[in-house]
């Protein structure tokens, strides 16, 4: 099983990348922000916890994700393995995914972060923005707050994973094809 845990600022291509790694490898897509919305369709138990604190604009607790993590894993125990996408955020995530996956006997292959300069990240955002029509990604403001959250929440993860060896950076600058060339390469050398 290939576990990866990928990062990469708002912007940086996660989500384009993430269809290429499923396509060619296989790997089952885990988004927080994917299981968050659809616990809540669902109508569980969980589900309605999570609406009440979305409804009050609190922001759920690390145990209640958590939760939905393993559930998805459990569900998916006979796949190929996981891109982890918005998860884990934290130093204290990423050593309760190490607890989990190795209840399982598995553990995080790699956690590859794709590199962007602020500049790019800003200039792609914008061009999304006018695409998509949110608001959010035509507002400077507001992106540059985006990068900033992102840098700061993301270092110690990066940390973590580092001190075990399983940290890459990939140069996210260039046509998705070389973008994704240098992250199969990754990918393949952490096999």
């Amino acid at each position: 099983m290939f576990n990866l845990v990928i990062f990469g600022p708002p912007g940086s291509g996660k989500g384009t990348q993430s269809e290429y790694i499923i396509k060619k490898y296989g790997l089952v897509h885990l988004s927080t922000g994917d299981l968050l919305r659809a616990e809540m369709s669902s109508g569980s138990e969980l589900g309605n916890k999570i609406k009440k604190l979305i409804d009050r604009g609190e922001l759920v607790s690390d145990e209640l994700v958590q939760q939905m993590v393993k559930n998805f894993v459990l569900k998916n125990i006979d796949s190929k393995g996981f891109i982890f996408d918005g998860f884990p955020r934290t130093t204290a995530q990423a050593a309760w995914l190490d607890d989990m996956l190795a209840e399982i006997s598995q553990c995080v292959t790699l956690m590859l972060a794709l590199d962007v300069d602020e500049n790019e990240l800003r200039t792609r955002i914008l061009e999304r923005g006018k695409i998509s029509g949110r608001a959010d990604d035509q507002n400077v403001d507001i992106i540059n707050n985006r990068i900033a959250v992102y840098h700061k929440q993301t270092q110690p993860v990066i940390n973590f994973y580092t001190a075990q060896s399983k940290f890459v950076l990939v140069n996210g600058i260039g046509s998705l094809d070389d973008v994704f060339a240098r992250i199969c390469a990754a990918m393949d050398k952490a096999k």
